[in-house]
C-alpha cells in the first residue's frame, strides 16, 4: 500500500530538496528545471538553471504533479507503457507523465508533495528528482 498523504511540503522543504536536486545538476554538468508541488500538484517551488531549454519548464511541473497525485515515481509509468499491450493504457490516465524524472516527496512515511525534473535525458532527470527526494528523507 502507498505511502498516505501527509501535511503539504513547507517552503523550507522544499527549498532544501530544490537545493538538492541543483546540486546533483551541477555536479553532472546538467541544466535542469525543479518543479516540487504539494500532494494535490499545486506549485509550491520552482527553478531553472541558468541555460534550461525553455520546454522543460512546463515538463518538471507535469512530472512532479503526477509522481505527487498518483504517490508513484513516473518511471512506473514510462515502464508501463514501454511494457506496451495493457500498459499502453497509461496514456488514458489524466495527469500521469510516462517520462522518467517525476518523484513522490516523503516525510516520516507519509507524501508531502512531488519533485520534478527535466533538461536531460529521462534517467538524469529520475538522478536528479531523486537527489531532491533523498534530502527529505535524510532530513527528516
Amino acid at each position: 500500500m502507498p505511502e498516505p498523504y501527509g501535511v503539504p511540503i513547507s517552503l523550507d522543504s522544499a527549498q532544501k530538496a530544490g537545493a538538492a536536486a541543483i546540486a546533483e545538476a551541477l555536479k553532472n554538468g546538467w541544466l535542469m528545471a525543479i518543479a516540487i508541488t504539494d500532494p494535490s500538484g499545486e506549485l509550491v517551488y520552482f527553478a531553472k538553471m541558468d541555460g534550461t531549454q525553455t520546454g522543460s519548464v512546463n515538463v518538471s511541473i507535469a512530472k512532479s504533479r503526477s509522481a505527487a497525485l498518483f504517490k508513484r515515481p513516473t518511471k512506473v509509468f514510462q515502464d508501463m507503457l514501454a511494457s506496451g499491450g495493457a500498459g499502453v493504457r497509461v496514456l488514458a490516465l489524466e495527469r500521469a507523465v510516462p517520462i522518467e524524472g517525476g518523484v513522490p516527496l516523503v516525510i516520516n512515511g507519509e507524501i508531502v508533495g512531488g519533485i520534478g525534473a527535466s533538461g536531460g535525458s529521462s534517467d538524469q532527470d529520475g538522478v536528479v528528482a531523486g537527489a531532491g527526494a533523498a534530502a527529505l528523507i535524510a532530513g527528516s
